[in-house]
């Protein structure tokens, strides 16, 4: 618990809508009858997005001088060596071999039996027998392919044998030399070895010699160059990668970003200390204790008491916080003078042991929010009609906002062999229940639902046209994908999202933004319908 100046950072708590209190303090029972209970929840979920790796016609050539640095040129090929990771050459004389055949043919070739035996110090992590089978392979005359070297490479970056540090760039600059295609692995365990072998600024340029090849770098590419500047103290090229990292579309994770911090803490960087720290908030859900030791640590040391602004605009500084979601203002350090630092819990209602005050909610970033509804709209409008989006986005100006979404279709099908407007409708009034203005929740059906089947039945029709005189109920037109509707009218309202779609399928995957695992997790209730029988 910090004293003298108010912050605390909740990476966990948020507010996306003022119904949000009523599904996480206690399940909620929505009673149909004597035979059905459906339960709300709230419910987190997450993706995982991967970026294809790509090609290009020219390998480096690594160069050791005197002092262990590489230097990179390009040579051109007239001639591709192949690369296929089982390549192996087969009979050619005439007979027709089945694929079973050409599978034992791979295993028992000189090149499947030293890929098994690598494989299998890969296991081990025996880097020494390795290395001697590369070198009983080359004196043979066997033809290595991209996973032998991969595998070579990856034991010797991880290896405590200074043999397979030594060793490691004269397979990598035998590998390039041989005209063998490298992907991301092969570069992210040559940074690793350029690591161990303490040169940072190695493994950072190797990072940049991969984007040169169309290779996308990953978070691990990253890590070798980052670490090392971090640990050697070398903040500004450790500030270099990580805005490369920025740059290329690479998110840092908790360990990236504590070892940045501790960096600045130690450099007495307090406008970086700043900017981690809300990077902190905004991406990582709990700290660990050795991240929450630098930031304490950051708040008991002298530098952290003199920083910070002696008077401010209190107006400006409570507008601010309301923008950035209720739990950060974004103006810097405010006040100067000794923090008092406490080690505290809070109760189940978020109110601190220590100081008694109760903990806000923080929603996600509004800015961010607003990029991810404008490019929502627009990979909308280009698989739907625009103009029946439009007129959607139109309506719900003028109709909206709403405290909650409701996805009709899939919340009238849970455990149904037909579509159930009794099933849906007890979910929408008990959200007109909990709504503290009373209004019903925003229904997204297709129209053959409103038009066809089940809502022809007279109960159904009276339902109907008293949520379309409410204002509640929108049909998508024929063709058109209501997941788009409901999606972007729960994220341009700002309110809950009921729905037990798990969002995982192609059209979900093209959003492919950090973002939207983080707004899901904020913003989507599951209905569960628990039957019970009486």
């Amino acid at each position: 618990m910090l004293s003298r100046r108010s912050l605390v950072v909740v990476p966990l708590l948020f507010r996306p809508s003022r119904l949000f209190s009523f599904f996480t303090k206690s399940p909620i029972v929505v009673h149909s009858g004597n035979t059905r209970r459906p339960l709300l929840r709230h419910r987190a979920t997450a993706f995982l997005f991967t970026k294809p790796i790509c090609t290009d016609d020219s390998f480096p050539c690594f160069s050791m001088n005197k002092v262990n640095h590489c230097y990179l040129s390009t040579l051109s090929t007239t001639a591709t060596s192949p690369t296929h990771d089982s390549y192996v050459s087969l009979p050619t004389s005439g007979t027709t071999l089945s694929n079973k055949s050409k599978r034992k043919a791979r295993r028992e070739s000189p090149e499947g039996v030293l890929r098994e035996k690598l494989n299998m110090c890969s296991n081990r992590g025996d880097v020494v027998e390795a290395l001697r089978l590369y070198d009983e392979a080359r004196q043979s005359g066997v033809q290595l392919s991209q996973h032998h070297y991969n595998v070579l490479l990856y034991l010797c970056s991880s290896s405590d044998v200074g043999l397979g540090l030594e060793r490691g760039f004269e397979i990598f600059q035998e590998m390039l030399m041989n005209k063998v295609l490298p992907n991301e692995a092969t570069f992210t365990s040559a940074a690793r070895i350029a690591a161990a072998r303490e040169d940072p600024g190695m493994a950072f340029e190797l990072v940049r010699q991969m984007k040169g090849f169309g290779i996308a770098p990953k978070l691990r590419s990253y890590g070798p160059a980052l670490m090392g500047f971090c640990e050697k103290g070398m903040a500004d090229r450790a500030y270099e990668v990580d805005a490369d990292m920025i740059a290329s579309g690479v998110v840092a994770e908790e360990a990236e970003l504590s070892a940045i911090l501790k960096v600045s803490v130690d450099a007495k960087r307090a406008d970086k200390v700043y900017e981690i720290m809300q990077r902190l908030r905004a991406t990582v859900r709990h700290v660990s204790e050795t991240t929450a030791e630098i930031i304490q640590n950051w708040f008991k040391c002298e530098e952290g008491g003199k920083v910070g602004e002696e008077t401010w605009d209190e107006i400006e500084v409570r507008e601010a916080t309301v923008r950035g979601g209720g739990g950060w203002h974004g103006q810097g350090w405010l006040g100067s003078g000794e923090w008092r630092v406490t080690r505290t819990h809070m109760d189940e209602t978020g109110v601190c042991s220590f100081c008694g005050e109760k903990l806000v909610c923080i929603d996600i970033d509004p800015i961010e929010t607003q990029n991810f509804a404008s490019s929502l709209t627009k990979l909308a409008c280009q698989r739907e009609v625009r103009a029946d989006f439009v007129q959607f986005q139109e309506w719900l100006q003028h109709q909206g906002p709403f405290d909650a979404v409701v996805d009709g279709a899939n919340l009238g099908l849970i455990n149904q062999h037909s579509f159930s407007f009794f099933q849906l409708n007890t979910v929408v009034q008990k959200l007109r229940q909990l709504s503290p203005s009373k209004r019903l929740p925003l229904i997204i059906l297709h129209k053959n639902r409103v038009t066809g089947g089940p809502a022809q039945h007279p109960n159904n029709k009276k339902l109907l046209e008293s949520w379309k005189k409410s204002g509640a109920l929108y049909a998508t037109p024929p063709g058109s994908n209501d997941d788009w509707y409901w999606l972007y009218a729960a994220v341009s309202c700002k309110c809950l999202l009921v729905t037990n779609d798990e969002m995982r399928d192609h059209l979900f995957q093209l959003l492919g933004s950090s973002f939207f695992p983080r707004w899901k997790e904020k913003h989507q209730v599951l209905a569960l319908f628990a039957f019970a029988y009486t």
